[in-house]
Parts: structure tokens; sequence; C-alpha cells
């Protein structure tokens, strides 16, 4: 019987493990970024915006190449004018056919045409200019779509951090509950000798209770922290994904003397952007001129479908202007000159409010810094406290009331220390994601 509960209690752990370990996943921030790479959304849209845009500059291409069209008509008709005219093209007219009584009445006709009609752009200035245009914009949106992926790596690098946090928090907070609890023995054991009153029981209890409070909702902050950070990877399960590494602070000073870069890719697609309405600028401006284009025809006429019995082509050239249109270019024009002023105005903006973002940035990265120092001594003077006033406490020498101030004092130091180095950290990474 009781190698019976021995192997139904060994079962239950090791089903227990099982299930821990399925639901708890250890992870690096390197194979979170691979995982974003593949799979996150957000890239994945931008990457189609970009193929968007190649598409449209792929469309650009029909300013040099040929249009070629393929069409097969079948009529059947007594209109005297059509009747004739398919007669020539399938050139079965004869001398009867000049009747005047069959010129006005004639019978009815089948015709089956087949036509290869080729049409070849020779010089169009703002079909030019609409290509570059074209180029420029997908340009940009390449730019814009790796600044992206730097954006979400970034978000990467705080979602990580965060679950960081939350699981060193939920150990400081657990540490606190066994020192909560231990002080409590203390304090039931002095009231049992009477050296304690019923008020002072009371008060160490809430003490835990809102420890366990704070553990608890911690917890839920792991589960939040975690599922966000899933959510980037593109994943959906019920895993709670746990850091391989620990949150500490890495100081790097380096980065003071950063500069903003020009060649930043959200700014070189605003330039590029720029450059768009410009070549957009010139194309309406040069719709004044006239365009040349060549055309040219291959017919095939018969009674029969698809029947090739008559044949005949057709080759030219068009020159034409547009003159005037009733101020509806001039308005394009104007139009497309407001959009560059604006393009340009936007992108000085940009750069300049980008410099300024940078500057406030280094700076909260120095605040950042030394409050990181102030905090750590913080930790190890309220720690110091809580030493002092529990072997105090032990002795009976010390208030319940200011242990517990010096133990929730220690507590939120070291919350308020984990969430300074993470602080540092994020305002390190959000530097150099302004740098590059």
């Amino acid at each position: 019987m009781r190698v019976h509960f021995y192997l139904l209690f060994l079962l239950f752990i090791f089903n227990f493990l099982i299930i821990n370990a399925q639901q708890e996943q250890s992870i690096s921030f390197d194979e979170v970024l691979t995982q974003v790479e593949k799979n996150n959304h957000t890239i994945k849209i931008s990457e189609q915006d970009y193929n968007a845009a190649k598409a449209d500059y792929n469309q650009s291409k029909a300013i040099f190449l040929p249009n070629i069209t393929v069409s097969h008509t079948a009529i059947t008709t007594t209109n005297p004018l059509m009747a004739f005219g398919s007669k020539l093209n399938q050139e079965i007219l004869t001398q009867a056919d000049f009747n005047p009584a069959l010129l006005n009445d004639p019978n009815g006709i089948k015709n089956f045409s087949t036509k290869i009609e080729v049409q070849q752009p020779i010089f169009n200035a703002d079909g030019i200019f609409m290509r570059k245009a074209a180029k420029a914009k997908m340009s940009a949106v390449e730019l814009q779509s790796l600044r992206t992926a730097d954006y979400i790596k970034l978000e990467v690098t705080k979602a990580y951090m965060q679950l960081q946090v939350a699981y060193k928090a939920v150990e400081v907070l657990k540490k606190a509950k066994e020192a909560a609890l231990e002080n409590k023995k203390i304090a039931d054991n002095n009231f049992k000798q009477g050296y304690m009153q019923k008020a002072d029981i009371l008060s160490v209890e809430v003490h835990v209770t809102e420890v366990e409070n704070q553990l608890l909702t911690t917890k839920s902050n792991v589960k939040n922290a975690s599922d966000y950070l899933l959510f980037l990877m593109g994943e959906n399960n019920d895993a709670t994904l746990k850091p391989s590494t620990n949150l500490e602070a890495l100081i790097n000073v380096d980065l003071y003397n950063e500069q903003l870069s020009a060649n930043r890719a959200d700014i070189e697609a605003m330039e590029k952007s720029s450059e768009a309405y410009t070549n957009i600028h010139k194309a309406n401006k040069m719709s004044y001129l006239p365009k040349l284009n060549a055309f040219g025809s291959y017919e095939l006429y018969d009674d029969k479908l698809f029947g090739t019995n008559a044949k005949g082509y057709l080759v030219g050239a068009q020159l034409s202007w547009n003159v005037f249109d009733g101020f509806k270019r001039e308005g394009k024009t104007q139009k497309s000159k407001a959009e560059l002023d604006k393009a340009e105005l936007s992108l000085d903006q940009y750069k300049n409010q980008s410099q300024l973002e940078f500057n406030k940035a280094k700076r909260q990265l120095k605040d950042a810094e030394n409050k990181l120092k102030l905090t750590s001594l913080a930790v190890q003077q309220s720690n110091e406290a809580l030493r002092i006033r529990s072997n105090r406490f032990e002795q009976g020498l010390e208030k319940t009331s200011d242990l517990l101030i010096s133990e929730t004092q220690y507590l939120q130091k070291q919350l308020e220390y984990l969430q300074t180095v993470f602080n540092y950290n994020f305002t390190k990474a959000y530097v150099e994601f302004l740098t590059k």
C-alpha cells in the first residue's frame, strides 16, 4: 500500500514538472529577434507596402515598352457601308457588287477579323519624370520598411526587458514575503508571551497580505509581458516565456559622444519622398511638350471563324500636342509645386525634430545613469536599516510599526531600482535607435 502511494506521488510530481516545463519556455533575446524577423506582422505589412511601390514602379516601364493587343471580332450585317467594307477587307469584291441595287440593299454578310495592334511610345517627357518619381517613392518605402524593422526591434528590446523586470520583481516579492512571514512568526511568539498587542499583530498580517497582493499582481505582469512578446514574435500559444538572461544595467558612456546620423533610414526616406515630389512637379511641367507615339496593326479577314484569307497592315506615327485643356494642366502644376514645397518643409521640420529628440534622449540617459547610482545606494541603505530594525525587533527593542516601515521601504527601493535599471537600458537602446 505504501509503495503504491509513493508511485502515485512520484507520478503526480512528474506530471506537474512536465506541465510547468510546457508552460514556461526559456528564450534568449537573439532567439526572440530571429522569430520577430520571420513572423512579425508589422514587418510583413511594411514589406508588402514595398512590394506595392515596386509594382507601381514596374508599371512605369510602359513609357518605353510597346502596348500589344490581339482581338478577334465577328459580325453579321446588312448595313450597306459595313457590308461593302467587309467584302473589301475580305478581298472578295467583284464587279457585280457595284450594282446600285446591291449597294443600297445588300444581302447579309458575315465578317471575321483578327487584329494585332502595337502602340510604341517614342517621346513622352512627362512619363520619364513620372517614372523617376515612382522609383524615388519605391526607395522611400523601402527605407521606411527598414526603419519599421528597426522600430520593431526597439519594441522587442523593451518588451524583453519588461519581462526581465517582471521576473526579477517576482523574486524580490517572494523574498519579501518570506521575510514578512518570518517576522510574523516572531510577532506571534512575542504576542503569546505578552510582549505585543493585538493591533501590532494585525498590522503585521496586513503587511503580509499587501506583499502577497503585490506578488500576485507581478505574476500577472509576467504573463502580460510574455503575451505581448509572443504577439511581437507572431506566435499564438499559451506558453509563458522566461528570459534566459537577468536584467542588469549596461553602462555605455560612449553614447554621449554620438551624433545624429544623416543616413538614418527614416530621414533618407523623407529625402526620397521629397525627390519624388520634385519629379512629379517636373512631369507636370513637361506635360506642356508634345508627345510622339508610333502605332501599327496587322489584320486578318475572312467569312469563317478565325479565317486568314485576306491580310493587311497599317503603320504610322502620331505627334500630339495638347495646347490647352481648360487650365486643368496649370492647376495640376500649381498643386504639385505646393506639395513639393510642403515635402521640403516637412523634411526640414523632421530633421530639426529628430535632432531635438536625440538631444533630449541623451539628457534622459544621463539622468537615468545618475538615478541608477542613487537608487542602488538607497537599496543598500534601506537594506541595512531593515537589518538593524529586524535584529532589534527580534530582541523586543523595536516597534512593530517601525519594522513594517523599514520592510516596506526596502521593498519599494528594490522595485524602484529594477525600474531604474529598465529605464536606463531602454533609454540607452532608444539613443542607439536614434543614431542608426
